[in-house]
């Protein structure tokens, strides 16, 4: 079955180019030109992975990014000439699993369209037999199946990268990941020593699971090395 992807973008050319290489890439897309009418289409019609530019008409991406994280976990990857480290930042803070800065090659946008579904669609119920589909650490649990997680019995909300990564401690219990490892095992991308995404994305899960993200009890920082689970 051929995936589905919106293209939030309202610059017609870039979005009329990436539109032909995906579909090259035997994907179905779908295009819509400001926020609402995105919001509107998305809340209509499912797909596995959302393309988005940030500087959008009518509502921008980052209240669109907003609105569609109250309901789904869908794929986010954001496009923008915006390139601070605060946007960045932002974006990945709101729910975001990747970035990618305009200009940007195709070929490149591509790559990461393919590793964001694998990486979707990957835990789903047939995970590796070796894994019991529910795992636990102290108050911690999460479900494979279910992709969702809870902390003293209450269930908190994960965006997939989020999922991914406390999935890759909880059945790795007594390992030290370094960060590298992590970009690579989380992402599938080689790692530049560009820390900001990845730093994101620990604190905002830390946020999520403990009580004081300051003095975390489940994802410790090993510091010289990377982070791992637990004492």
């Amino acid at each position: 079955m051929q995936k589905k992807i919106l293209i939030v973008e309202d610059d017609k050319e870039i979005s009329e180019l990436v539109t032909s290489h995906l579909e090259q890439e035997n994907f179905t897309v779908f295009t819509a030109f400001d926020g609402e009418k995105a919001l509107q289409f998305f809340e209509n019609k499912p797909v596995d992975l959302v393309l988005l530019d940030l500087m959008l008409p009518k509502l921008n991406g980052m209240d669109f990014l907003k609105r569609i994280r109250e309901t789904s976990f869908v794929p986010v990857l954001i496009i923008s000439a915006k390139e601070s480290d605060v946007d960045k930042t932002l974006g990945l803070g709101f729910g975001a699993d990747d970035y990618i800065s305009k200009p940007f090659s195709v070929m490149e946008l591509t790559a990461r369209v393919h590793a964001a579904i694998r990486r979707a669609t990957q835990y789903l119920p047939e995970v590796a037999d070796s894994y019991s589909n529910i795992i636990q650490f102290k108050a911690l649990t999460l479900d494979l199946d279910t992709f969702s997680a809870q902390v003293n019995g209450k269930s908190i909300q994960l965006t997939s990268k989020e999922f991914h990564i406390l999935k890759l401690f909880m059945q790795n219990q007594s390992r030290v990941f370094t960060k590298e490892q992590m970009y690579q095992l989380i992402w599938e991308d080689d790692y530049y020593g560009n820390e900001n995404v990845l730093n994101v994305h620990i604190r905002r899960l830390r946020e999520k699971i403990e009580g004081d993200p300051s003095n975390p009890l489940y994802i410790r920082t090993i510091w010289g090395i990377g982070y791992k689970l637990g004492e």
